[in-house]
């Protein structure tokens, strides 16, 4: 529970010219803040059991002591009657908003909402920290840094302020995308922010940190994003590549192999292709959970998959990762993924020019290659979905786990072959 409390603030930089110090709220709540008030008096001129100005102390006969300690006493009773009325509310409120709301009642009476209004005082910053503690605790660093990146997106925006959940209305989340637009940021990238800021905002509230008086998301329609365009390559493209020589165990024939196990395991992700360990590598399968959604997934090994492997597997342990671009999810080692990842993406280029092929490729590619060749090639759009750039990777998860493994694995056996 908060404490308040007057104290004579003797701290050796509180010292006016004139050698008095100036009385103070003390106020503890997670942390401890000392509000200075307008009055000063020597260190035998204070009372600190009763809080009150000493009539007979030299210091203070040229004041109104009956006037100052009305005044002081009124300040402290204020401050705690917040403290009481707050209840277990307080336990949302940061310090910082807790003195704002202090001084605010001392300059005017709040009204009969008093939680309603404090609970307000909650800063985006703060719901938002919750959320990226969150995921990276969880292991998502990744979505973690999304979340920081668009709360520093909407500070920027208002000019470096800190925010409070209450300003989050519909005029400031038009204003903000304005904003951005005349600056020349795409729709994609405003939608990035808005839902990242949508996931805090709703996050407080569904958690009971916040209560609005109108949620602005439920008025205010994010920017549609707009469809970007499919990055897929032709089977041909990539039998061009899977022809490829290159000196074994060099950076190229690393980033080959990646791409053709990617390719083999409907299109998996990078970052998933990174995490996979020899525990992992069943007899006839695979089994890896993705990092985005978390959805277990198992592939059966193609004969090309195998191959890789045979030279990846070779005097490992069972909790070894497959891959030399090994990484664990940590927070720790993400730095060092994201670097494996743009070296990767780099080499991947190289390959694409040694294949002859145009397009500058990314380990994102894979895919939407693996969905748009399944396709083409006329499998249901019901097994594999209208491809993983036509709508988002989710949804596409979601028709793509309702089905039987056999299904898909006979499905991945043509398209891969």
């Amino acid at each position: 529970m908060a404490r308040a409390r007057l104290i004579l603030d003797v701290r050796k930089h509180s010292k006016n010219n004139s050698g008095l110090f100036p009385i103070a709220l003390n106020l503890y709540h997670k942390k401890q803040r000392i509000l200075r008030l307008s009055f000063n008096t020597s260190k035998d001129g204070w009372d600190s059991k009763n809080m009150v100005l000493k009539k007979s102390a030299i210091a203070n006969r040229e004041q109104d002591c009956d006037y100052i300690n009305k005044i002081l006493n009124e300040r402290i009773y204020a401050a705690k009657a917040i403290i009481d009325k707050l209840g277990i509310t307080i336990n949302n409120i940061t310090v910082d908003t807790l003195i704002e709301s202090i001084k605010e009642s001392w300059d005017s009476k709040l009204d009969s909402n008093l939680k309603k209004n404090l609970s307000n005082g909650i800063l985006l910053s703060e719901c938002g920290k919750i959320l990226i503690d969150r995921k990276l605790k969880e292991g998502k660093p990744s979505t973690a840094k999304w979340y920081k990146e668009s709360i520093s997106a909407f500070i920027k925006f208002n000019k470096g302020k800190a925010i409070k959940l209450y300003h989050l209305n519909v005029t400031f989340l038009k204003d903000f995308e304005m904003d951005n637009k005349a600056r020349g940021n795409s729709n994609n990238a405003i939608s990035s922010y808005m839902r990242a800021i949508r996931a805090i905002y709703n996050s407080a509230v569904k958690e009971d940190r916040y209560v609005p008086i109108k949620n602005p998301f439920n008025h205010y329609k994010i920017p549609t994003s707009r469809r970007t365009k499919k990055k897929a390559l032709t089977k041909e493209k990539i039998i061009a590549i899977r022809n490829l020589q290159y000196t074994e165990g060099s950076n190229l024939w690393h980033t080959q192999n990646y791409l053709l196990c990617m390719f083999n395991c409907r299109g998996m992700n990078l970052i998933d292709l990174a995490k996979l360990r020899l525990v992992d590598i069943g007899e006839s399968r695979i089994f890896y959970g993705r990092s985005k959604t978390g959805d277990p997934l198992s592939v059966r090994i193609t004969n090309e998959f195998a191959t890789i492997l045979e030279y990846y597997l070779k005097g490992k342990k069972k909790n070894d990762f497959v891959f030399p671009i090994g990484y664990d999810g940590s927070v720790a080692t993400f730095k060092k993924y994201t670097s494996d990842r743009r070296l990767v993406n780099k080499l991947l280029k190289q390959i694409a020019k040694d294949a002859c092929i145009e397009e500058k490729i990314t380990s994102y590619y894979i895919r939407h290659s693996w969905a748009t060749i399944a396709k083409n090639m006329g499998i249901s759009t019901e097994i594999i979905s209208e491809g993983l750039g036509h709508h988002s990777i989710k949804t596409t998860e979601v028709y793509l786990k309702s089905f039987d493994n056999s299904v898909l694995d006979d499905a991945n056996e043509l398209i891969v072959s």
